[in-house]
């Protein structure tokens, strides 16, 4: 399990003055071809074409196709298809969670570094043997002072049947969710008692807690005041209020769960080294601007220039910092089947 030290993140998100490589080296001997990137749709798959691929690759040649699926199916597809000698995604837009899962399934390509000259300037911590972090935030608590007070203080205040049908669910965090409630149940000592976290949601199922699809799904609900609480990762929050939506965000006293979202390259990639071109663009200074502004994630690599005023929305305090918690990956990868089969009994059934 990779942890994460936050004096590293600190570090870059500081704005250390690092001359930052345009698209170069290795990742640029392919010219043209085709490069199939495995992502979620939605927001994100928008603003990959907007900040990544239009700018950067389009215009050396490279016709980019998007597969865009949750992240269960796309797992499976790779799962399914590693007898192949060639698969059919060439890189797959993960969680951290995620790539552990799938390098531990043996379909991931053990990435060669001297490829990816950007990555020079990744932060340690994001810099896997088998992906990297693209972006990275937390998980916090959501809500709409018109309709929930007092403000609410960490992730047992938002888990309390109290609230009803105003408690919100969005069926793809299910994971996310299912930690959140451990943390509430042991007052942040664990984020793995996953047998307590389905008493507390059991309870909140039962006073009403409605579910949405997708986190676009969510927004809209919020937005409609349909629901008044919930969690989610702090970038949401802020993309959400700049688009006019009535929320606030509250960092969870139990803890703040780290969320990274990364790539990796398939070991049967048919076109890999368009992937590492595409990793490598990633990494680049202006996309990983970018994504601060439109998406409210922090970058992971140094040498970035975030207004502070978008850097104080973003990112989090001294103190913080210091409850940012990396996930357990090993227990994330051995329990997500049962945890999933679970929520979907419960939620879905």
């Amino acid at each position: 399990m990779k942890k994460i030290d936050r004096r590293d993140v600190l570090k870059g998100l500081a704005g250390a003055a690092v001359a930052m490589p345009a698209l170069g080296g290795a990742a640029q001997a392919q010219s043209g071809g085709r490069v199939v990137v495995g992502t979620w749709g939605g927001d994100y798959a928008r603003l990959l074409t907007k900040n990544i691929e239009d700018p950067l690759l389009k215009p050396k040649g490279l016709e980019v196709v998007q597969d865009q699926a949750g992240d269960a199916p796309r797992r499976a597809k790779m799962v399914a298809e590693r007898r192949l000698p060639r698969g059919t995604v060439d890189i797959q837009g993960f969680s951290a969670a995620n790539m552990f899962e799938m390098n531990e399934a043996g379909v991931t390509e053990p990435l060669d570094y001297s490829k990816i000259p950007n990555a020079k300037n990744l932060l340690p911590t994001m810099k896997y043997p088998y992906g990297i972090g693209h972006i990275y935030s937390g998980n916090v608590v959501i809500y709409n002072p018109k309709l929930i007070s007092p403000a609410p203080t960490g992730f047992k205040d938002w888990l309390d049947p109290k609230w009803g049908n105003k408690i919100g669910f969005i069926d793809i965090q299910y994971q996310a969710i299912m930690i959140a409630a451990s943390m509430a149940a042991t007052n942040g000592a664990s984020m793995n008692d996953i047998e307590k976290a389905k008493e507390i949601l059991l309870a909140v199922k039962k006073a009403g807690a409605r579910v949405y699809p997708t986190n676009e799904a969510f927004a809209q609900a919020m937005k409609n005041e349909e629901v008044g609480i919930s969690a989610i990762w702090k970038a949401r929050v802020v993309q959400w209020q700049n688009a006019g939506i009535p929320c606030e965000a509250v960092s969870p006293v139990e803890g703040i769960p780290a969320y990274v979202s990364g790539f990796v390259i398939a070991k049967n990639a048919p076109n890999k080294e368009n992937a590492y071109a595409y990793m490598n663009a990633m990494l680049a200074k202006e996309p990983q601007e970018a994504f601060a502004v439109d998406m409210g994630y922090n970058g992971t690599v140094s040498g970035l220039s975030v207004p502070p005023d978008l850097q104080k929305r973003i990112g989090f305090t001294p103190d913080e910092e210091k409850r940012i918690k990396d996930l357990d990956y090993a227990f994330l990868a051995k329990n997500d089947a049962g945890m999933k089969e679970w929520w979907d009994k419960v939620f879905k059934g």
